[in-house]
């Protein structure tokens, strides 16, 4: 532990007001400022590859470079990334935003930075760097607070405005997906009436005693056949059933059924045939009842088919509730083991409307991926966002493909499309908040921001962009396991 580089004691007074005067900070002030500063500063020494100070520790001081060579990093998922490194005498860092009026928030150093070679530093504490700046700059301070709460105050804005606009848009097209089968539901079960009391109608002639009982019995038995090879037929194409209604319908006008070209795309689409028919015509044994029972089978193939219509229907409206609630989250924890897929699913559903038809959606995904640590409400967040710019960067003709797998002891979510690519010279700057290529009023330059802080931040993961025309694609890292704790 002894070899581990260590911050040097401070050294109280070791800079006079003459050698602050040259460090381009304090330069403009007066002797009685320096004196001040020098009375109330120090200097430290760290050796090469010292940490000077860590992201996320409490900022509690503020340093002055004297010499030496030092590099700034942030913390992104499990690794350090280097932000700048610098060698410039008077730069400064650490408790940089001490003089913002206390606002409940611990202040916390936002960077790392450590020592390259052998550094010095003159060093204040947060508390009089603070009193300092509030005490001799009160103008330049309150308009720093006006633009530090300002920014705040219009991300915070911002972001909440661009939640209801997603939950605005996400709302209606789940509710024009809902709308397409509730209405085909209804439709169905209007005229599943109308084909009902038909039938009733048929049966009575039929039982009205001038057909036998065996005949009667022969017809039930004979309707329930048909049904069930209608249940079995295979579907046919759209030149197949054309084909089908016309043999059907000429085969009924030789055989004298009344309004036999109406029947006939009924029992086409039931997947009845001509061996069929004269089947029917064998077991009805009376021409004269041919007629009404071929209008009464072809009513109970219909019921069947209305009847599959509504299942259909109400199946499709049962899938879109199961996918809103798992987008939602509702009624579960908001941190739990998910799987990621259950998440990209359901955010496909709700975006299908924006989808559209001219997008194909390529889904590759390994299920054999295990569960991870997250916050799927938030994840599907993000899903929303890089989905939703992959569909208005193909400009709603391309292929948006999602792929799933491992790498190493992380999940990678990859969302790609075949738009025409970020430019290199803006690939740096996609997650800056409020930076967008989108026409005013179209983008607030959050969406990727959020998604970024909530991947970072919230989950210990990383987003990575790479573009080039055609094949553009954000890969989100995700950890198998908790991120440690700080």
């Amino acid at each position: 532990m002894s070899d581990i580089p260590t911050l040097a004691p401070c050294d109280p007074g070791a800079l006079t007001p003459d050698e602050l005067r040259t460090l381009f900070l304090f330069e403009k002030l007066t002797d009685e400022q320096l004196q001040w500063i020098s009375d109330h500063g120090c200097t430290m020494h760290m050796p090469a590859g010292g940490m000077v100070l860590r992201e996320g520790d409490p900022a509690t001081q503020f340093f002055v470079l004297l010499s030496g060579t030092i590099a700034l990093s942030r913390r992104v998922g499990q690794d350090d990334v280097q932000t700048s490194r610098t060698e410039q005498r008077g730069v400064y860092m650490g408790a940089t935003q001490s003089y913002l009026r206390d606002d409940g928030v611990p202040r916390t150093y936002m960077g790392s930075m450590r020592a390259l070679d052998d550094s010095d530093f003159f060093v204040m504490s947060a508390e009089d760097f603070g009193w300092m700046m509030r005490e001799w700059f009160p103008m330049a301070i309150h308009l720093l607070e006006g633009l530090v709460m300002g920014m705040r105050s219009s991300a915070a804005a911002i972001s909440e405005r661009q939640r209801l606009q997603a939950l605005g848009a996400l709302s209606a097209g789940l509710m024009h997906e809902l709308n397409n089968p509730a209405a085909a539901a209804s439709r169905a079960t209007a005229v599943l009436r109308q084909r009902v009391a038909g039938m009733r109608h048929k049966l009575g002639k039929l039982a009205s005693g001038k057909v036998p009982a065996d005949r009667l019995d022969a017809l039930v038995e004979l309707q329930e056949e048909v049904i069930e090879k209608a249940s079995k037929a295979p579907a046919l194409t759209a030149m197949q059933a054309s084909d089908r209604e016309d043999e059907l319908g000429d085969w009924m006008d030789e055989h004298q059924v009344t309004g036999g070209w109406d029947i006939a795309p009924v029992f086409a689409q039931a997947g009845i045939d001509i061996d069929c028919l004269d089947d029917i015509v064998v077991k009805v044994g009376s021409p004269e009842l041919l007629d009404q029972a071929i209008h009464w089978i072809g009513y109970a193939l219909e019921t069947e088919q209305l009847m599959t219509d509504i299942e259909d229907a109400t199946g499709r409206v049962s899938s879109l509730v199961n996918a809103a609630k798992q987008y939602s989250q509702m009624d579960r924890a908001a941190h739990q083991w998910i799987d990621v897929h259950g998440g990209l699913k359901s955010t496909l559903v709700m975006l299908n409307h924006k989808i559209g038809t001219g997008i194909t959606v390529v889904k590759d995904f390994d299920r054999t991926l295990p569960q991870i640590p997250a916050h799927p409400a938030e994840l599907n967040q993000v899903w929303t966002n890089l989905i939703d710019n992959a569909v208005q960067a193909m400009n709603g003709v391309g292929t948006l493909t999602i792929k799933t797998y491992r790498e190493d002891d992380h999940v990678i979510v990859s969302i790609g499309d075949t738009g025409p690519g970020v430019p290199e010279e803006l690939k740096k700057r996609v997650f800056e908040p409020f930076f967008t290529t989108k026409p005013v009023g179209q983008g607030t330059g959050l969406g990727l921001d959020i998604s970024y802080r909530i991947v970072v931040n919230g989950h210990g993961g990383d987003i990575v962009l790479k573009s080039q025309p055609g094949d553009t694609r954000f890969l989100v890292r995700l950890p198998l396991v908790e991120p440690a704790s700080a």
